[in-house]
Parts: structure tokens; C-alpha cells; sequence
């Protein structure tokens, strides 16, 4: 499959703009402060402090199991954190999570949308959740943008992998968000359409503005997408900053090659930024 067309990137207005309850602009589109969870005795996080500068684009990287999804899910509300504080568009998201929820989304190939409807169906539900106005010309649009338009009146769970994972993408780009966590964007796309999906999000962000926090494996498309990269390990980020910086700082020829370092690390290893300090 080749995708040729890309359309001009829309955004929609939700009730809260309407109203006047945006958040207002803010110089951090996303603040962790001392962010833990706990589950039982076992620390998924354990006092992780960052934060994202609006417009930019942030790696998450790690193993499985070093706390990404458990991070994104708090930073979406979707879990209550420990101990800690997030803030998201300015919100603090323990008190004035509504007034964020409207202009941030989420994409994951690894959350089922429901497989009896129709990809119309879906997008159609997500779109009155948010409230948007011009729903069917919004998922039209997107359709077309993310080569949907074949089968969208085809049940969800029909579709290939990769016809999920760009049905996952256009649900998140349904109400235009100010802020996108995006994992694995781009998993089972052959090459030429994830190259496509990448192109599309690089774009997305420039004329939008946007801010995105992309957790992802391919370290070759955090290298092509990401200003900055956060490493986490056991909970914890133990090194941070441009690819670049962490290619050159580790003396490696990619940020593969960096993050299979701090991966096959003894336990407890100096990351060789602290070590520098």
C-alpha cells in the first residue's frame, strides 16, 4: 500500500473553547513532579520528575516493563499516581483534569476499539465524546489523510493490523489535540506507510504547534520525531536529552546502540551523564 494524498490538517472546537474554559497558554504542555505508583509493594514508577516544553516532541524509551505505559496511563488521568504531581496545558490534572481531557488524546495499536462497529461507527462515537462540531466532514478528512476511506463501513475488528493502527491514529487526531501521547504509533506498518505515518505526524506538529510524547521501540524513528529523549529503567529515568546529545555522550553511532548501553547495564550503573557531573 502507498499513500499519496495528504490533506491540510484540520482542527475541530469543542464545547469547553467554545465556552471560554480552555486552559490557557502555557510555556510546559506537560509537568511530572515526583510521579510514583505503586502496586502493592512494587514501584512502576518511583519518583520520576519531567517535563515537556510546549511544541516539542518527546521520546519515552525503555525495556518492557520500565514504566512507560504505567507513566502515560497516569499523565492521561487513567491512573491515579501514588504520590506525585502531574499537570497537563497548565491543568493540574487531581483537580482540573475536564478541563484538560478536551484537548489531549491518546494512540495505541494495543487497545482494542470495539470490533462489532464499523470504523465509521467508532470514530463517529469518539467524535461525539468530545463533543466536536462537522463530525462527518472531520473523519471524511481523516479518512482520506489515512488511506480509511475503503473500509470505513467495515467492522473494526475485520481489519488487518495495520488498518488498526491508523484507525487508532485518526481516533487521536479526531479533536485536533494540543497535546498527543502516541505508543508505538507505528507498529505492524510496513515500511513505506510508517515512513508515511511519520511524515504526517512531523507535520501535524509543525502546523499545529502541537506537543507529543511518543513512547516507541524504533529508536531510528525517535531519532527522526523526537527534540528530546527520556530513558527510563526500573521505574526510574536515569538518562535524558537530545538523541544527538546521547549518541555523542555515549560516543555510539545511533541511539540503538545507546539504549542497548543502558539497557544491558549492571544493575545500579551510573548513567554517563551523572557520571560527567
Amino acid at each position: 500500500m502507498k499513500i499519496t494524498h495528504m490533506g491540510n490538517i484540520m482542527t475541530s472546537t469543542t464545547p469547553a473553547a467554545a465556552n471560554g474554559h480552555s486552559p490557557a497558554p502555557t510555556d510546559i504542555a506537560i509537568r511530572a513532579v515526583g510521579l510514583t505508583k505503586r502496586f502493592d509493594k512494587t514501584a512502576a514508577v518511583n519518583d520520576v520528575s519531567f517535563s515537556v516544553p510546549a511544541g516539542r516532541v518527546v521520546g519515552l524509551l525503555g525495556g518492557n516493563g520500565a514504566g512507560k505505559t504505567t507513566t502515560i496511563s497516569m499523565l492521561l488521568g487513567l491512573l491515579l499516581p501514588t504520590a506525585g504531581r502531574i499537570e497537563v496545558l497548565g491543568c493540574d490534572m487531581g483537580i482540573r483534569r475536564r478541563d484538560a481531557l478536551p484537548y489531549i488524546n491518546f494512540s495505541s495499536p494495543y487497545v482494542e476499539l470495539p470490533h462489532r462497529l464499523t470504523v465509521r461507527e467508532n470514530l463517529t462515537v469518539y467524535a461525539h465524546l468530545y463533543g466536536l462540531l462537522g463530525v462527518k466532514a472531520r473523519i471524511d478528512r481523516l479518512a482520506t489523510d489515512l488511506d480509511l476511506t475503503a473500509v470505513l463501513d467495515r467492522a473494526t475488528g475485520g481489519l488487518s493490523a495495520g488498518q488498526k493502527t491508523r484507525v487508532a491514529l485518526a481516533k487521536a487526531l479526531l479533536n485536533g489535540p494540543r497535546v498527543l501521547f502516541l505508543d508505538e504509533p507505528t507498529a505492524s506498518l510496513d515500511p513505506d506507510t510508517g515512513d508515511w505515518v511519520r511524515s504526517y505526524l512531523a507535520r501535524y506538529r509543525a502546523e499545529t504547534g502541537a506537543t507529543i510524547l511518543l513512547a516507541s521501540h524504533n529508536m531510528a524513528e525517535v531519532e527522526r520525531l523526537c527534540d528530546d529523549a527520556l530513558v527510563m529503567r526500573g521505574g526510574r529515568i536515569v538518562e535524558q536529552g537530545a538523541p544527538r546529545e546521547l549518541v555523542a555522550r555515549y560516543g555510539r553511532d545511533n541511539l540503538e546502540e545507546v539504549f542497548l548501553d543502558i539497557a544491558r547495564a549492571p544493575a545500579g550503573a551510573v548513567p554517563r551523564s551523572a557520571a560527567a557531573d
